[in-house]
């Protein structure tokens, strides 16, 4: 009897230990969050301002890299909203109406910190107090290969144009790392087209918002610049538009 009591007590013991450890790990991981940017503007669309915060977790105390990232909405209504956002560095925050309804949305830009200076971005609208992913474009649709004599081109599938690239001034290089034997390509090869190195918000010519997103295209390696993408998008009908495409030949000498 008494050791059925001593296990009882015991087992009571290693509960409450629990919980109360529990509690204070909730606690620190709670203490660990700082806040990035605090602001205040009407973006459900009420008249009266709402709350926001980009709030993030440091990878390490001296570290400038968020390892966890949410953005967290006070609404005019007393209603809380939040959102993760990918983990990376010094988080961007505006206030503009990209899907023309007439109420401010929320554009946010992380840092990745990988090569090329890559972001994530996101797009969300607190319209009538609901909180929306509307997402951003996705990036320019193209298809990219190496050819014969020191070229290459690109084709972009939503325009059906093609850009020729003559690249016959990095000839040695290309011949060195064994991509072409004397002018011929040794195998197929594709370029490389990074993610949106930036994506902003802009003024369209029909005066509403859109955004402009700008990819690289490399050769043999990300430092081997061929050219940049440079598009513009609109929102319409609940999804994004492609408005304008240009390519911007690094060379000089492009052709279509």
């Amino acid at each position: 009897m008494k050791k059925e009591i001593i296990f009882a007590f015991a087992a009571f013991f290693m509960m409450s230990l629990s919980t109360i450890t529990g509690v204070y790990a909730g606690e620190d991981k709670k203490d660990d969050m700082i806040a990035i940017i605090d602001e205040k503007a009407d973006i459900s669309g009420d008249g009266k301002e709402d709350f926001v915060s980009i709030k993030g977790i440091r990878y390490e105390d001296d570290s400038d890299f968020l390892r966890e990232v949410y953005i967290q909405i006070q609404a005019s209504n007393g209603e809380k909203y939040k959102a993760k956002l990918e983990a990376g560095f010094d988080p961007q925050l505006q206030f503009i109406d990209m899907n023309q309804d007439g109420i401010k949305d929320l554009f946010i830009s992380v840092e990745t910190g990988g090569s090329g200076g890559v972001s994530n971005y996101y797009l969300y609208s607190l319209k009538d107090f609901e909180l929306t992913d509307l997402t951003v474009p996705e990036t320019v649709m193209m298809t990219t290969n190496f050819e014969d004599d020191y070229k290459a081109s690109t084709i972009i599938q939503e325009t059906g144009d093609t850009y020729t690239f003559d690249l016959k001034t990095r000839a040695k290089d290309y011949e060195k790392l064994g991509l072409y034997s004397k002018g011929r390509l040794n195998e197929p090869m594709e370029l490389m087209v990074d993610p949106y190195s930036t994506l902003k918000p802009v003024k369209l010519k029909d005066g509403t918002n859109g955004l402009r997103g700008l990819q690289r295209i490399s050769g043999a390696n990300h430092a081997d610049s061929i050219a940049f993408i440079e598009s513009q998008w609109k929102y319409v009908n609940e999804q994004w538009a492609l408005n304008s495409v240009k390519v911007i030949d690094i060379e000089s000498s492009k052709q279509k």
